[in-house]
């Protein structure tokens, strides 16, 4: 199976975070719909573990508007 290059990554991750769709990301970059998705995929459960672990402990604070909806 081959891989993308770090610089492919960055720039696929760095298309899709300024708001690219799937599709113009992988006309942008030369990478496949179905890689996008499944990089998309590994750097979001990467993030999930990192928050899972650094973010502990923070306060919740609720507001509620005039309407009692917060």
């Amino acid at each position: 199976m081959n891989k993308l290059s770090t610089a492919k990554r960055v720039a696929v991750i760095s298309a899709l975070v300024e708001g690219c769709s799937v599709r113009s990301t992988s006309r942008l970059t030369g990478v496949a719909k179905g890689t996008i998705l499944r990089l998309l995929a590994d750097v979001g459960s990467a993030c999930a573990i990192y928050l899972d672990r650094t973010i502990r402990n923070v306060p919740a604070a609720c507001r509620l508007t005039k309407s009692g909806r917060s």
